[in-house]
């Protein structure tokens, strides 16, 4: 593998980023992009000869100039072996807390934890395509975003339907007590998933994007979920549990719709 180090001495924000990153996304040699803004810098590892990507960048006139190129060895091997690690990680937190999740929120009667559980699955099948992605070019990264967006879309859905059923039904009360002490475990899970995926090096990769956004709707979904089970208790009503997972839904669509934009 080569590593190509570029000025350029244009980029001043995440817009010059962005803007890059777009023009050399359907460039299949490139395995990583790693920006440098402050320095206006950009290293790019690649599979084959630095030409077409100079020549992507020179069309930008962003005040690009090729500095070196060199053979590296490591980076690769290494990087990916960190990112399937992590993924790993955060998979197997939200599988455990899905199969957690689904079993009290059925024994407990709490469509908000049944609606979190269906969550952290989307989660970790999130987590386990993105165990593909690993390795591959920017352009099968997108792609394999883009699948993802859409599976949580779909489940969102399937969940709209589950919370108009209840709510139009007869459901008992719904145990409030497991629902406070299972989603603060939940949350507790969530933020170390997150705290993990931001320190990651590959973290503005677009499915480690999917991943970071995944789990931040998480964080929020688990502090609804307590919210509601103070209500239920408070109001002696199942409707708040009823409204938080609409609420969850609503949360699910819009992280899959900005997980669909990182995939255009």
């Amino acid at each position: 593998m080569q590593k190509t180090e570029f000025k350029i001495t244009k980029m001043d924000c995440p817009s010059e980023e962005n803007l890059i990153r777009m023009k050399l996304d359907g460039i299949s040699s490139i395995k990583h992009l790693d920006f440098d803004i402050p320095n206006r810098t950009l290293f790019v590892y690649h599979t084959s000869e630095a030409d077409s990507v100079e020549t992507a960048i020179l069309q930008l006139n962003l005040g690009g100039k090729k500095v070196s190129t060199e053979l590296v060895e490591d980076f690769e091997v290494t990087e990916n072996t960190n990112q399937k690690k992590l993924l790993w990680t955060v998979l197997a937190i939200n599988f455990l807390f899905f199969i957690i999740e689904m079993l009290t929120g059925i024994v407990s009667k709490s469509m908000g934890l049944v609606a979190d559980s269906l969550d952290m699955l989307a989660d970790s099948f999130v987590y386990g395509i993105s165990l593909f992605a690993v390795g591959g070019t920017l352009v099968r990264k997108k792609r394999i975003a883009k699948l993802a967006g859409y599976f949580q879309m779909m489940l969102a859905l399937i969940g709209f339907i589950e919370v108009l059923r209840r709510f139009f039904g007869t459901e008992k009360l719904p145990d409030f007590t497991t629902m406070i002490i299972v989603s603060l475990l939940a949350l507790t899970a969530n933020g170390i998933c997150l705290y993990l995926l931001q320190k990651s090096k590959s973290k503005e990769e677009a499915h480690m994007k999917a991943s970071m956004i995944f789990t931040s709707n998480d964080v929020i979904i688990n502090l609804g979920v307590i919210t509601a089970g103070v209500l239920v208790n408070w109001l002696n009503s199942s409707k708040p549990d009823l409204i938080i997972g609409s609420i969850v839904f609503i949360l699910v669509i819009q992280g899959a719709i900005r997980i669909l934009k990182l995939g255009k």
